[in-house]
């Protein structure tokens, strides 16, 4: 015992800082253990984090892609389907090519003065055909790829805003919740209701550029394209710079409800404010992107384009034909080329070669991009 206590006397100090030690040795230890669970849950959290944004990116892609898809595959077709009958329908030059057939018979009734007057009626109508399909064809093809692009932005800044939220999710999945439907249903805007104005003031341009144009007057290929390009650039121009947008585009979110007769029930619904209230909004971003310089930019850039090709088709059809040797032909014989290529322009969208050369253009591309990012100065 008296061993045993001089050993503690003598080793005490010891035996203190070895205790001190082994106690600080596990207080350490659970500390590092305590910060390495804590380490080892916020990178599990991270994980999930990533994997939900991972989830909510390829849900986002899906969705964009299957407006894309609706886009392609029934908005353009079914507004061009119409907007083609439309055309045909309200611009219909047979009934004057029959009554200049019937005029060359033995027995017609018809004098000189008859005769002029119904080619300058064909005239005047084969060149408004012509010019009015190649413009609402162009336009109608840019306007639904805007709308596309810029549905597709909202649906970005949705998720982004709320990327925690399963409701946010459930929302956008839910397609016409917030007035997408309704949105891309503009697209027929153009051949339902602005069709009639745009018809009228396209056949006053071409009256105004062709008015001093005899069927005997020669014109080159040149010249021709430069004739067109002139009607429509005309066109462009009546009433005001802009004045063209409202025929694609209605001024008012909710009168365009009303109009295409979908249920709204004023204040009493607040679903269907919140569906109206999205509808407005993306309506006059779109409004804002047409009246955009960038957008006429693109516009006249695919117009000439077009021309070009057209002009280049037709030279094609003539050749080895009543091609004069300065290469130029008369304005009659031209007009049933004019006639025929028309319909042509207004074919289905997945066959159709004119949409094709249009979305093909860098310029156009790039101009989506701008759309979809909201990049300045489209914001």
């Amino acid at each position: 015992m008296l061993s045993l206590r001089g050993f503690w006397n003598r080793h005490r100090r010891k035996l203190f800082i070895a205790l001190g030690a082994l106690g600080g040795g596990y207080a350490i230890y659970k500390f590092y253990d305590a910060h390495r669970r804590r380490v080892t849950l916020l990178e599990r959290q991270l994980d999930g984090v990533r994997e939900v944004d991972e989830l909510i990116k390829s849900q986002l892609q899906n969705h964009f892609e299957n407006i894309q898809r609706i886009s392609d595959t029934t908005t353009l077709p079914y507004a061009m389907h119409y907007l083609k009958s439309r055309i045909a329908a309200d611009l219909d030059v047979s009934y004057l090519t029959e009554e200049l057939r019937q005029a060359k018979g033995q027995y017609s009734t018809l004098t000189t003065k008859d005769k002029a007057e119904l080619w300058e009626r064909l005239k005047i109508l084969s060149f408004t055909r012509l010019t009015t399909s190649i413009w609402s064809m162009t336009v109608l093809c840019l306007y639904v790829k805007v709308l596309v692009n810029i549905l597709g932005r909202h649906l970005y800044v949705d998720i982004a805003r709320g990327s925690e939220s399963s409701e946010t999710l459930d929302e956008v999945e839910s397609f016409g919740r917030h007035g997408h439907q309704e949105f891309l249903a503009t697209a027929d805007y153009l051949s339902t209701y602005g069709i009639s104005t745009l018809i009228m003031n396209m056949q006053s341009a071409a009256a105004e550029v062709l008015k001093d144009k005899q069927l005997k007057d020669l014109f080159s290929m040149e010249k021709l394209h430069e004739m067109i390009m002139q009607i429509l650039q005309l066109f462009m121009s009546i009433e005001s710079p802009n004045y063209w947008i409202s025929y694609l585009v209605p001024e008012n979110a909710v009168t365009y409800r009303q109009m295409m007769a979908l249920p709204f029930s004023g204040f009493e619904d607040t679903s269907a404010l919140m569906d109206a209230g999205k509808l407005e909004q993306l309506v006059s971003e779109t409004w804002a992107v047409l009246s955009s310089p960038e957008f006429r930019n693109i516009t006249e850039l695919s117009l000439n384009k077009l021309v070009n090709v057209l002009v280049e088709e037709i030279d094609m059809q003539l050749k080895g034909g009543n091609i004069s040797a300065s290469g130029a032909i008369p304005l009659v014989t031209l007009l049933p080329r004019v006639t025929q290529l028309a319909p042509q322009l207004l074919d289905e969208p997945s066959s159709n070669r004119f949409i094709q050369i249009i979305q093909s253009l860098p310029e156009v591309q790039f101009f989506y991009t701008l759309v979809y990012s909201n990049m300045p100065p489209l914001s």
